[in-house]
């Protein structure tokens, strides 16, 4: 009968249809099967595709089967977990402090040198100062290149000025943002270092 539950350790009847729990169910347990290796890529994809393109529990047991052997029950064997991501601690003051000296040492006429001192010194050992450092370092490398390239262009002449006052504006956001322990991308980055 369709709308009543399977008992525990039995498998659904053939030719009742699928919902899209199941379907998604079978979906984990291939994934987990692939980032452990039990298949190749092309296998992967068929065997995605015929699970996502199920109509009724006669065409995921195969599947299910293929993974588990015989007895594959799709609703005891749980797809394994992957771990968590730990979350990051939140940023200290002075790690705050240096990710924030980052973006606002440019102002001082360090636009390159300052970042790339921190990302080479706190960089190492907090992920907070590395991350402002990294995103300091790839904006002024943008704006150097851009103020190198833009004079041999009559724009480009017109441009520059409007360019270093966004650059000092998008300083101090991203200073500020740092101290606030906020994330901060500097628009129109090339990011060359990684």
């Amino acid at each position: 009968m369709a709308g009543v539950p399977t008992p525990p350790g039995q498998l659904p009847p053939a030719h009742l249809r699928v919902t899209n729990e199941d379907r998604e169910h079978v979906v984990e347990h291939v994934k987990a099967a692939y980032s452990e290796g039990r298949f190749d890529k092309l296998e992967f994809d068929e065997r995605l595709e015929r699970a996502m393109t199920a109509r009724t529990h006669g065409d995921l047991m195969p599947i299910m089967t293929e993974l588990y052997g015989a007895n594959a029950v799709p609703r005891l064997a749980a797809p394994p977990r992957m771990p968590a991501a730990r979350p990051e601690a939140p940023p200290e003051s002075n790690e705050r402090l240096g990710a924030s000296a980052a973006h606002l040492l440019a102002l001082i006429g360090f636009p390159i040198l300052g970042p790339l001192v921190l990302l080479l010194t706190g960089g190492k050992t907090s992920p907070y100062i590395r991350r402002h450092a990294m995103e300091a370092l790839n904006f002024h490398l943008t704006v150097t290149g851009a103020t190198f390239l833009l004079p041999f262009t009559v724009i480009g002449v017109v441009l520059l000025p409007f360019i270093w006052v966004g650059a000092v504006i998008l300083s101090i956001v991203g200073g500020v943002s740092a101290l606030s322990e906020g994330t901060f991308r500097y628009p129109l980055t090339l990011r060359l270092i990684k």
